[in-house]
Formats: C-alpha cells, sequence, structure tokens
C-alpha cells in the first residue's frame, strides 16, 4: 500500500534504495533460463514456507541461537519511512537580511539590534511585534537597555533592503516603504498620498471620494491605483516560496486520443525491470543441500541469504501489484470521464466520488485514493492531479446530477465576464446561476468563490 502512494520519482528513489540494502535484488531485464529456475526457487521457497515437518536446519537455527543481525533493530520497519519531495536547498528570508546586514558598516550595538529585530520579522516579512516589547525582552533577558527610538532607527536599517517592503509592521506600512524606494515620478508621489492618507477609503474601493479628496482626474486615480496593485503585500514570500518542496512533475499515465480512441499507457519508470539474484538463489540451494553447518557463520549466512532472498521476491511481486493497481485504477476513471478526456472541457466532468472507482474495480477505497494521491497524468490538454477529476455532485433545475466543478467553472466565467465597474455580489451570483439552470443558495456561491481564491465583489471593483 505504501509502494502504491509513491509518485513516480518516489518510486525510483524507494527502489534505489532497495537495490542498495539487498544484494539479492538486481535490476536488468531476466533470461528465460533465469525465469526457470526461479520458477523452480518459487516453488521451493512456498513448499519450505508451508511446510510442517521436522526441518533439521531447526537445531541449527533455534531461538537460543539466532544470528546477531536478527538482534539488531533500528526501531521501525522500512515500510515505515515517509517518503517526501526533495527540497531545494535554498537562503531563507532571515539568512538574506543577515547577509545584507554583514554588508553594512554598523557600531557593535547598532549591529545586535538589527539582528535581533530580523529573528523577530515572520515569513511573509512583516514584523508584528511592538518594539516596546522587544525593548522589554531585550532589558530582561539579555541585559541590553536601549531607548524605544534607538530600536526604531535599527528598524529602519532593516526597512531599507530587500526585498522591498521587508520589516513593515503593517500593509500600509509596507505599501509606503516600497513606494518610497521607487523614483518619484507623478504617478508615485499620488500613489503615496493614497496609501497615505486615504487608505481606508483605497481598501473599501470609494473611487468617488478619493478623487474628490485628492482633486484630480480619474484616469490619473485609475493608474495610481494600478501601480499601487503592482506591489507585494507580502514580501517574504517571494523569498520563503523558493525554500519550500521543489519538484519537477513526472506524469505517472499518459492519455493519448488515437482515432477517436483513449489509450492509457503507464509510465515506464513505474515498470521497472527487477530480478532476483541467480547467485543468491544457487547458494541458498547449497545450503539447503548441504543440510549441515560447519560453523557458525554457515548458519548465519543460510538465514542471511534466506531472509534477503524471501525480500527481494516479496518486492518484485509488490511492484508488479503496484503497476497492475494503477492501471486498474486509472483505466476505470478514464472510462467513467471518457468525454473529457476526449474534448478537454471541464463542463464535460462527471461527478465522480472514490467511492464509485472502488465499487467498479472492486478495490477498497483507502487503495483508490493512495493511487489517486500525488500522482499526475498527461493528456492532450495538459497535465493534471489526478485527484482533480473527483467532485461531490448536485442536481440542476432538471433534476440531473452535475459535478461541483462544471458548477465552479461557470461561476468563474460569470465573474471574469462582470462588469467590472459594478462587480456582481453573492446574491447577484445566486440570481444567475439559477437562471442557467443551477439553483444555488448564496451560502454555497460564497464557498465555491473563496475556493476559487476570488475576493468579494467589493475588491473586484476597480475604475
Amino acid at each position: 500500500m505504501k509502494l502504491i502512494q509513491l509518485p513516480t520519482q518516489s518510486l525510483e528513489d524507494r527502489i534505489q534504495e532497495e537495490l542498495e540494502v539487498n544484494p539479492a535484488l538486481e535490476e536488468g531485464i531476466d533470461t528465460d533460463e533465469n525465469k526457470e529456475s526461479e520458477n523452480e526457487w518459487d516453488q521451493e521457497i512456498t513448499s519450505d514456507q508451508e511446510s510442517t515437518e521436522y526441518d533439521p536446519m531447526d537445531d541449527y537455527m533455534s531461538d537460543d541461537d539466532t544470528p546477531d543481525y536478527k538482534l539488531q533493530s533500528n526501531n521501525f520497519s522500512s515500510d515505515d519511512e515517509l517518503y517526501s519531495v526533495p527540497v531545494l536547498v535554498t537562503k531563507d528570508l532571515s539568512d538574506m537580511l543577515n547577509d545584507q546586514l554583514a554588508m553594512r558598516s554598523l557600531n557593535p550595538q547598532k549591529e545586535a539590534l538589527c539582528k535581533y529585530i530580523i529573528g523577530n520579522i515572520e515569513d511573509d516579512g512583516y514584523m508584528r511585534r511592538e518594539l516596546k516589547d522587544i525593548v522589554d525582552d531585550l532589558a530582561f533577558s539579555l541585559g541590553i537597555i536601549v531607548e524605544e527610538s534607538e530600536l526604531m532607527i535599527a528598524l529602519e536599517v532593516i526597512q531599507s533592503m530587500d526585498p522591498p517592503g521587508v520589516g513593515a509592521r503593517n500593509l500600509r506600512e509596507c505599501l509606503l516603504i516600497q513606494i518610497s524606494q521607487r523614483s518619484p515620478n507623478e504617478i508615485n508621489k499620488l500613489s503615496k498620498r493614497i496609501v497615505s492618507d486615504l487608505f481606508e477609503e483605497l481598501s473599501k474601493r470609494h473611487f468617488t471620494k478619493m478623487t474628490a479628496a485628492l482633486g484630480v482626474e480619474e484616469k490619473k486615480l485609475k493608474e495610481a491605483i494600478e501601480e499601487i496593485s503592482r506591489l507585494s503585500p507580502k514580501p517574504g514570500n517571494n523569498v520563503t516560496l523558493s525554500t519550500q518542496n521543489s519538484q519537477t512533475i513526472v506524469p505517472d499515465y499518459t492519455i493519448q486520443i488515437i482515432d477517436n480512441k483513449l489509450e492509457l499507457q503507464l509510465n515506464g519508470r513505474n515498470a521497472p525491470e527487477l530480478n532476483i539474484s541467480r547467485e543468491y538463489k544457487e547458494m541458498l540451494s547449497h545450503y539447503k543441500k548441504s543440510k549441515s553447518f560447519n560453523s557458525e557463520k554457515e548458519k548465519e549466512a543460510f538465514s542471511f541469504v534466506k531472509q534477503k532472498l524471501e525480500a527481494a521476491k516479496w518486492f518484485v511481486d509488490a511492484i508488479k501489484q503496484r503497476q497492475q493497481t494503477l492501471i486498474l485504477t486509472m483505466s476505470s476513471i478514464m472510462r467513467f470521464q471518457e468525454e473529457y478526456f476526449l474534448t478537454g472541457d471541464e463542463k464535460n466532468l462527471k461527478p465522480m466520488i472514490l467511492k464509485d472507482i472502488a465499487e467498479n474495480i472492486d478495490m477498497d477505497i483507502s487503495t483508490v485514493s493512495r493511487v489517486a494521491s500525488n500522482k499526475y497524468v498527461q493528456t492532450p490538454f495538459g497535465t493534471f492531479l489526478i485527484k482533480k477529476f473527483f467532485s461531490e455532485s448536485m442536481l440542476n433545475a432538471e433534476g440531473e446530477e452535475v459535478s461541483t466543478r462544471e458548477i465552479k467553472k461557470i461561476l468563474e466565467e460569470s465573474i471574469r465576464d462582470e462588469e467590472k465597474r459594478n462587480p456582481f455580489t453573492d446574491d447577484s451570483l445566486a440570481k444567475l446561476l439559477k437562471k442557467k439552470g443551477y439553483p444555488i443558495a448564496r451560502r454555497t456561491i460564497a464557498k465555491y468563490r473563496e475556493q476559487l481564491n476570488i475576493p468579494v465583489a467589493r475588491l473586484r471593483k476597480t475604475l
């Protein structure tokens, strides 16, 4: 089950790890001769496991004489390991600020204050702690007595660094810092006035009040607001995003349209050529035929070889079972969403839940969930996460089941085409979708809008 859940890249790492720790497992195409001997060994090992008759080897492998390596434990199984996406190692925001600080010529106390402030800056670039609280911390924890004004000077040093806006204590200050670092042209001066004096009116999109208070034409106001919209509300995010997990998407499946029919292929990297070492199989046969050991080391060697061969056989079988499960599950999803995969139109996505696929292939829901987790499929219309194709259903005005993704797509299109000076409220959107045959409550509209990361009507309003 853990192998099923792994995406292609993680599977390759897992296979490489198994090859390194198990010498009985080999990579490469198995020959017919090897396959015949493998079948014989399979029968031999199976009959050996199922046999209840007395085995002379038991005298040598008693509980009182267990090999040392069997008594060693790491307190976890290799199956319990977590396989995560490789992390791209880069400097975070704190490292960037400290590097810039090292380039400044500051006296020791001011440098120490700057370092302490950097330690209080959050990942998004804001310094949300009150200066008076930091003054108290410095006094009680480090025995450094400073005035709040000294700390403010150190904070201004940080605010002059990159990324622009870092060290701000609120959004207003963040925007003002960024504007101040730009060339002082007419639009930037107007932008600074808006953020400094009319920030509340800006946040509420009261454009009429703003034009009256500033005494400017609507065209100039629009240019200034567009300039403000280009500023970063969270300057630290541009830095912290580079330290998050970095993964190149490798499609686990490919769906092609050939002669108006869908063809599914599993990425070849999911079907590696693995086989069991012929040398190790011969070693086991040799030990079993001898039926006696001349030394303690030979007993341990026999047990070691047998254990590694059984582990290798299990791993090869598990990889094959994984391939079969992946193909079976994705084939069912492809057939269920055939119309979508032929057209690429999201409106053709049928309501589909994990239970639908699980019942179709006669497997547990948890298995389907693992197959869909972190797996991608390449289609003629793009590469998508498989979980994208699962959605709940709702009834339209005609009593037919439709996918919630279809409704979200229509909602997105309606908002995209709205009049920007007078955007639709959630009530208006509910009425609009009802006319289109989708009777949805206002609160449901609000939920879908938030899931699509679309702000409320007031914040969508533009000049």
